[in-house]
């Protein structure tokens, strides 16, 4: 397992980076932990002629809270490990570092970045489930400079997203939840370490008016539904919100996501979204 001939040059900063990515003389890509890209290099399914360093950018390597609305602001360069192991601002009550923690091996995280997990779009891959479900949005630089992207649409299709060219990601921005706030992440894998088969992910945060449910690791884009606004409001409880994604409501999103002609798949979907309901409420 040889990779492809290939030549590499390392950014130093975001605006080398999407001049470098800009060359349309070459297949060009950007190049963070390597741990998708990798192997698929030296299983010759991906050929790029010239590779962009990108996980050196200082500007990619840090997360902060923004004062101006306390949105955790994630570096596109940040490793899955430092999120596990609590070395990056928490403003999701723990999600972020349970879905960190629970990422491949542990030798993955340790190099794998949040930012090319979301750009190579793998649909069973866990951050483009989470990001989601958070509301979170994408951040990303051009020749034109930077624009956001809503996480519920940056994954248009298995392995492709809403990134233009040259564009690179830089960085996620993600709400902070509501001390009431309320979730779980639940996936199936037939062993620990490997890509999910079914996803299922609830967030219940009534003071914020948000309510949604996630089924991931579908055939392309992960799928959001959103509970009603009067359903949120103060009066209701979190039970009731929950009461709304229904079996049949559920199996219509599934069969909606092209991945109801498999009884067997789904019905593992439709389990991992009614765990992730029981799990929110427990």
């Amino acid at each position: 397992m040889k990779a492809p001939a290939f030549d590499f040059t390392q950014a130093q900063s975001v605006p080398d980076a999407v001049a470098l990515l800009a060359d349309t003389a070459r297949f060009t890509k950007p190049l963070a932990g390597g741990q998708s890209l990798g192997p698929m290099l030296n299983l010759r399914v991906a050929f790029p002629e010239h590779l962009i360093g990108v996980r050196q950018i200082e500007a990619l390597r840090h997360a902060f809270i923004d004062p101006a609305n306390g949105e955790l602001v994630l570096g596109a360069a940040v490793r899955h490990a430092q999120i596990e192991d609590g070395l990056i601002p928490d403003v999701t009550r723990g999600l972020l570092a349970h879905v960190a923690a629970n990422i491949a091996y542990r030798a993955v995280r340790n190099r794998g970045t949040v930012g090319g997990s979301l750009a190579h779009a793998d649909p069973a891959a866990d951050w483009v489930n989470t990001m989601p479900l958070l509301g979170a949005r994408i951040v990303v630089a051009g020749p034109d400079g930077e624009r956001e992207i809503d996480a519920r649409t940056f994954m248009t299709g298995p392995f492709t997203t809403a990134l233009d060219e040259p564009e690179l990601l830089v960085a996620v921005r993600v709400p902070a939840l509501s001390d009431a706030a309320r979730w779980a992440y639940v996936k199936f894998c037939r062993k620990p370490g490997e890509f999910a088969e079914a996803v299922g992910g609830v967030l219940i945060d009534r003071p914020r008016a948000v309510g949604r449910l996630l089924i991931g690791a579908t055939d392309g884009a992960p799928v959001v539904l959103e509970a009603p606004t009067e359903l949120l409001a103060a009066s209701s409880t979190d039970s009731q919100v929950a009461e709304h994604w229904t079996d049949d409501r559920l199996r219509a999103a599934i069969n909606a996501a092209g991945i109801g002609h498999d009884p067997y798949v789904a019905q593992l979907h439709l389990t991992m979204a009614r765990r992730a309901i029981v799990a929110a409420l427990a």
